[in-house]
């Protein structure tokens, strides 16, 4: 079965203009071009879309349906259309777990104020890659490197690595932890997108690892106390949350904040995002 966009757009067009006459007008064909077209569609389908009378044309119950879904294959090509040559006007920023933390907010006021032209759109995405090996976003904000060649990236900022746990724990009367606190703990980690792996404690004092996937499951297991994590500092300012506390790990290497994009087609604002992240981290 071949089906085609102009059969779809014909039947369409029939269907709101009432006519084979308005919808050749319409299209800007022959009002024979229109009858060959619609009879090639029912043809592949091998069914009848319309009924026919001197004053009116009307769908089938088949065709009813057919023409529901038409417009929505065509609402969605003009969707993609618009997507692939608007690359100047919008910019998509991915990110996991947290965007830029207490930099989020100026980015995006400055960003409007510089670059007017360009939208800028700030998209969740928990993936390895924050979204752009799956094409939902131009550039991504990641916090560990990327082995898939297909990228580059760049460090743009550190951000400080935190604890987090349970208000009432123990430790949580303390200004900061040390990473010999939390061995016999119990650490919830993404494996995906996260930052923290066992590795950044000794083999033999390693706490027990539990995987999470969300961010928000991650912060209502810590404040039950039944675990802890570590992240990002972005994260604390993200993602506030009572019976959930943050403290600094003093001797956790701090965290760098990546922005990656496609190596063989870098959106065209890559670089001006580049220097005004990397100027915002510099303040602090």
């Amino acid at each position: 079965m071949d089906l085609g966009l102009r059969q779809l757009r014909c039947l369409v067009a029939i269907v709101d203009e009432g006519t084979f006459t308005d919808a050749a007008l319409a299209l800007g064909v022959s009002q024979a071009a229109v009858s060959r077209t619609l009879a090639s569609l029912e043809q592949a389908l091998g069914v009848r879309l319309l009924r026919r009378t001197s004053r009116s044309v009307t769908p089938t119950s088949t065709g009813l349906r057919v023409v529901a879904h038409a417009r929505r294959v065509l609402a969605e090509v003009d969707d993609l259309v618009l997507d692939a040559t608007s690359g100047h006007a919008h910019l998509r920023i991915g990110y996991a777990w947290s965007t830029l933390g207490r930099h989020t907010l100026p980015f995006q006021r400055r960003w409007s104020r510089a670059h007017p032209e360009t939208d800028l759109h700030l998209v969740r995405v928990n993936s390895a890659t924050s979204g752009l090996a799956e094409g939902a976003c131009d550039l991504a904000v990641v916090r560990r490197p990327l082995d898939d060649r297909r990228f580059e990236s760049a460090i743009v900022g550190l951000e400080r690595r935190l604890c987090a746990m349970a208000s009432d724990d123990p430790l949580a009367r303390r200004r900061s932890v040390r990473l010999a606190d939390l061995a016999g703990r119990t650490l919830l980690v993404d494996r995906r997108t996260g930052t923290t792996t066992a590795d950044l404690w000794p083999p033999d004092s390693r706490p027990v690892t539990e995987d999470i996937h969300d961010v928000d499951d991650w912060l209502t297991v810590i404040a039950t106390g039944r675990s802890v994590g570590m992240t990002a500092e972005s994260t604390a300012n993200q993602y506030p949350r009572p019976g959930v506390v943050y403290r600094p790990v003093r001797d956790g290497e701090p965290i760098a904040v990546r922005l990656a994009w496609w190596k063989d087609d870098p959106h065209p604002a890559t670089q001006a995002v580049l220097e005004l992240l990397t100027a915002l981290y510099r303040e602090t």
